[in-house]
């Protein structure tokens, strides 16, 4: 359909003669590309919400994908029956599972154009001093350890390659607005954001871009965890009430930005991070 309409809206043929005409037959077979056709992504976290979703739309965009999750029930359940996406168990807090995981993408695929660190994990949201160090230490683990080793095992075979690559780490609106409440949690946003900068800074003269998205809250089941209240209409109300969109996030929204990212339309922009929360920072 969406061939039909930009062909039919540049020239005033019947479909049936849009596609005898050898001018219009040239835009269909570049518009019927997929905006990330012949890449490959290695996407974490992608057994349910963000990772899920972005792994989804990699791979409706022409993308093959390397499901990475510790859980295989969920990875599994991602990959389902598509032929554009693998499943590999791994946990983020180990080297060698990275070394592993970057290996089997390779293999299985031929190369790794895309990185997308989204595994990520938090306490619930409760006063800062009842915070245990095992809550600390699990939340810097898989939130920053994960995002170092991720880009330690990507970085070297994307320069190798010289064909640039793509670094998208998914961090959070608490990186730049933290909250009472999650402080550790905000803090380990904080320095994927940071790293997201100075990543882009360092790699930039290889052709690597390295961005981070900042959603707000959505709905994937965590509402309670991130907000400390029940999920219930009252308090959705409650907490979007200076969200100028007037609504929680959703996976697609983040998962639509995860792909202008990491597809051409985004070539010239690297070392943002970009907030996708409904107008809630301004």
């Amino acid at each position: 359909m969406r061939l039909i309409a930009i062909a039919s809206s540049t020239h005033p043929y019947l479909y049936s003669e849009v596609i005898q005409h050898p001018e219009i037959r040239w835009q269909l077979r570049i518009y019927d590309m997929g905006r990330l056709d012949e890449k490959v992504a290695l996407v974490t976290g992608a057994g349910s919400g963000f990772g899920a979703g972005i792994s989804h739309a990699f791979a409706a965009e022409g993308a093959k994908v390397l499901v990475c999750d510790i859980n295989e029930e969920g990875g599994m359940k991602t990959v389902g029956s598509s032929t554009n996406m693998a499943f590999h168990k791994m946990d983020v807090t180990k080297a060698a599972d990275w070394k592993a995981a970057v290996d089997a993408t390779i293999q299985k695929f031929g190369k790794c154009d895309i990185l997308v660190n989204n595994a990520g994990t938090s306490y619930r949201n409760k006063p800062t001093s009842d915070v245990t160090e095992e809550e600390f230490q699990k939340t810097f683990d898989v939130n920053v350890k994960g995002v170092f080793l991720g880009c330690n095992a990507w970085v070297p075979q994307a320069i190798q390659n010289k064909e640039g690559g793509v670094i998208i780490n998914i961090a959070s609106v608490g990186a730049s607005r933290p909250r009472p409440g999650l402080v550790w949690y905000n803090a380990s946003k904080g320095a994927v954001a940071n790293a997201t900068k100075g990543l882009a800074a360092e790699y930039g003269a290889h052709q690597i871009r390295v961005n981070s998205i900042c959603p707000l809250v959505t709905s994937t089941g965590l509402f309670s965890h991130f907000t400390g209240m029940e999920d219930t209409p009252e308090n959705r109300q409650k907490f979007i009430f200076n969200v100028p969109l007037g609504r929680i996030g959703e996976v697609e929204d983040v998962s639509s930005t995860a792909v202008f990212l990491a597809s051409s339309d985004a070539k010239f922009i690297t070392g943002v991070n970009l907030d996708v929360d409904g107008g809630r920072c301004i």
